[in-house]
């Protein structure tokens, strides 16, 4: 049986492709989308959360939007990265999907309170909804099989110490981080190495399909973004590793380890703390991602793109 995940997403050009390699996938099954402000704004992730599902063939899925800004703070978004509607590139259609009228987090507390097995949450943008999510309705923490994330790391891509997705919203990475929750984080230290440069985007292209196309559409963007504020020369495939993980946990090493997060530091602020020689004496929170194993992920990426319309 297809083991069943909730994506939570701010799309964003690797959450698309998050969303492809897990439509693409029968070892799972998506049981909703839910978005939230990060990339682009929340009307923006919306939208392209039904576009994308759209075009991975996914009729059935609920997409509902979440929430348009963090816990406590004022919303930041990276339009340098991802353009204005946070999926700048391709040419958007217009989606013929319509958006849930019920909101993604009490959506997603909906499935796990009526769910016969517990269910992977994949968030990769800010964690503010599965953060509401906890606080809401804790007894749904009993049908969380496990969080599978993109955020964090060892150094930081929107300040020096700070990775974007937990710099967006710092107070609800720290709930999520000590839930008590099976936690695996997929940071800019394994999210790096996964990177499409040209010989990638053909090998991808030569899926064959529309949303093979798009996706290589989608990764000049990307590639171009991060060539000019990086220095990169292929664009980092961050929410994709997320996803690969809740389909195949052998893609990707992890270490359990205690992690913190820094909520106030004037140069740290959303920093994920990662205690790799134990020095605090804390327990272990979060399974930190390691090694990726690349023949594996591209395999899984592209036969899940041969399988989408």
């Amino acid at each position: 049986m297809p083991k069943p995940i909730i994506m939570d997403c701010d799309p964003g050009h690797d959450d698309a492709i998050a969303i492809f390699l897990a439509a693409g996938s029968p070892e799972v099954d998506i049981q909703a989308i839910t978005t939230v402000s990060g990339n682009a704004r929340i009307e923006h992730t919306t939208k392209n959360a039904l576009i994308v599902a759209e075009m991975a063939g996914l009729r059935n899925v609920p997409v509902a939007e979440g929430a348009g800004e963090p816990l406590v703070r004022t919303a930041v978004t990276a339009p340098h990265i991802h353009g204005e509607t946070g999926l700048e590139g391709p040419e958007l259609p217009e989606p013929e999907k319509i958006v849930e009228g019920q909101h993604g987090v009490d959506l997603t507390a909906e499935l796990l309170l009526h769910a016969e097995e517990p269910i992977t949450l994949v968030p990769t943008g800010p964690l503010t909804n599965i953060a509401w999510l906890l606080k809401r309705y804790p007894g749904v923490k009993k049908n969380i099989k496990d969080i599978v994330l993109m955020g964090g790391g060892s150094y930081g891509n929107w300040t020096p110490a700070a990775e974007f997705n937990i710099y967006a919203d710092p107070e609800a990475a720290r709930i999520v981080f000590e839930s008590g929750l099976p936690v695996t984080m997929a940071g800019l230290d394994l999210t790096h190495q996964a990177l499409a440069g040209d010989e990638e985007k053909e090998f991808l292209r030569g899926a064959g399909t529309k949303a093979a196309a798009f996706t290589a559409e989608l990764l000049d963007y990307f590639a171009g973004t991060y060539r000019s504020l990086f220095g990169f020369f292929a664009a980092p495939l961050h929410d994709a590793c997320a996803a690969a993980f809740s389909i195949n946990e052998n893609v990707f090493s992890t270490e359990h380890l205690p992690v913190n997060v820094e909520t106030s530091g004037t140069y740290t602020m959303g920093m994920t703390v990662i205690d790799s020689l134990q020095t605090t004496g804390k327990a272990p929170n979060v399974h930190v991602a390691r090694d990726l194993n690349n023949d594996v992920f591209w395999s899984m990426l592209k036969k899940a793109l041969e399988r989408l319309p």
